[in-house]
């Protein structure tokens, strides 16, 4: 059996240890620390932001979010449907009621049509949603210009869920900072990783001061312990801060690497009938989080299960690009807003789509394994298919 070629594996950088010997040599290994109040300005600075607060994950981020932005039970939240469900977890953690939003075919993401549509209907109700979350889906950035204008016109605050996207810019500017607040995951499978944890983003000073407050159990200002509000245990360990420093040094690097995955990939498959990489809209960069492309059965003759378990077979991981929420069991029956009527665009990316491994410290024998196996799955199903 060759070696295991994995979608996204964490890749270190070599300088890890010095910021985690720091920690033990100063016996910060509990939560909070120099590690930790440094990756929070590190991150500030890089991203061009006024506060950061590290936490435990990037579905914490959120969460702090959606509680810094009063959401209470019974509110409505809308959200991007072709995501993975942390973006949404946390809309029912305070209990309200999450909306999804379709994708649009030119980023992937939330379609600014569909909003308009559900803002629309939203405002005949008198019931428009207390938050907005837009996911940057595999590091492209969401048409940010456009549905910042439809936010504002309502008034409604944005929460931009960047998990997937650090690294990439919209217009110039970061992925992450076009909302009232702005997340990312460093996840083990994220570009830069903590082994896990998260980032809160915002200019709002004040309201970074309260994410503290609430991420570390809420504990009011007194010698004993004294709590008036519901918190959370939600900070990132100073040694895992450690970790996310190192990384962030080599952000930069790793985002060319992404790029250059992606660029070998779309130089081998691009001109094979049937496939279709994922669009970088004009004007962003995007990180190439993962190469992201989707399969056309009746063009290609192979679907993307079948060509799932090929790779499997070779030990070579792939998935499919995420089930829609407004298709998950957990959301049965949540009001969805589809991109234009009778048209449901993460439905058909979800049928079609398919993840590539991009792991930054894949070699390019390993890629060029993946590629070999692609375009022999393709060429022998083209064979059947034209009947040799």
């Amino acid at each position: 059996m060759p070696n295991k070629i994995y979608l996204s594996a964490p890749h270190m950088s070599g300088n890890e240890l010095k910021y985690i010997i720091d920690a033990f040599e100063t016996n910060w290994v509990a939560p909070l620390g120099p590690n930790v109040d440094a990756f929070e300005k590190e991150i500030a600075s890089y991203v061009g932001v006024n506060e950061a607060v590290a936490v435990s994950s990037g579905t914490a981020a959120i969460h702090l979010a959606l509680s810094l932005l009063g959401v209470k039970s019974g509110d409505k939240v809308f959200c991007s449907s072709l995501t993975f469900v942390a973006s949404a977890n946390p809309i029912l953690y305070q209990g309200a009621i999450p909306i999804f939003i379709d994708s649009e075919p030119e980023t992937w993401n939330m379609s600014p049509d569909a909003l308009k549509v559900a803002l629309k209907e939203a405002v005949a109700k008198d019931d428009l949603p207390k938050a907005i979350i837009v996911v940057n889906l595999y590091g492209q950035s969401a048409k940010m210009d456009e549905i910042k204008s439809i936010c504002r016109e309502y008034c409604i605050p944005i929460i931009e869920d960047a998990a997937e996207s650090l690294g990439s810019l919209y217009k110039g500017k970061p992925s992450g900072t076009f909302g009232e607040y702005g997340i990312y995951s460093f996840n083990g499978n994220k570009i830069i990783t903590t082994s896990g944890g998260g980032m809160l983003v915002s200019n709002d000073i004040g309201a970074m001061e309260k994410a503290r407050f609430l991420a570390t159990q809420a504990r009011d200002p007194a010698l004993h312990y004294q709590h008036s509000t519901t918190g959370y245990n939600y900070r990132l360990s100073n040694v895992l801060a450690g970790i996310g420093r190192a990384q962030l040094e080599v952000l930069n690097n790793r985002v060319d690497t992404k790029r250059a995955i992606y660029k070998r990939y779309y130089d081998e498959l691009a001109g094979i009938p049937g496939i279709e990489f994922m669009p970088e809209l004009e004007r962003t960069f995007s990180n190439r989080w993962l190469t992201a492309l989707t399969i056309n059965q009746e063009v290609s003759g192979i679907s993307v299960n079948d060509l799932l378990q090929t790779l499997a077979i070779e030990n070579i991981e792939a998935r499919p690009v995420w089930k829609p929420l407004h298709l998950q069991p957990l959301f049965e029956g949540v009001k969805f807003y589809p991109h234009l009527e009778g048209v449901d665009v993460s439905k058909q990316l979800f049928e079609m789509g398919i993840c590539l491994p991009s792991g930054t410290n894949m070699s390019e024998n390993d890629q060029t394994r993946v590629i070999e196996c692609l375009k022999s799955s393709l060429k022998i199903k083209e064979k059947n298919v034209v009947g040799y």
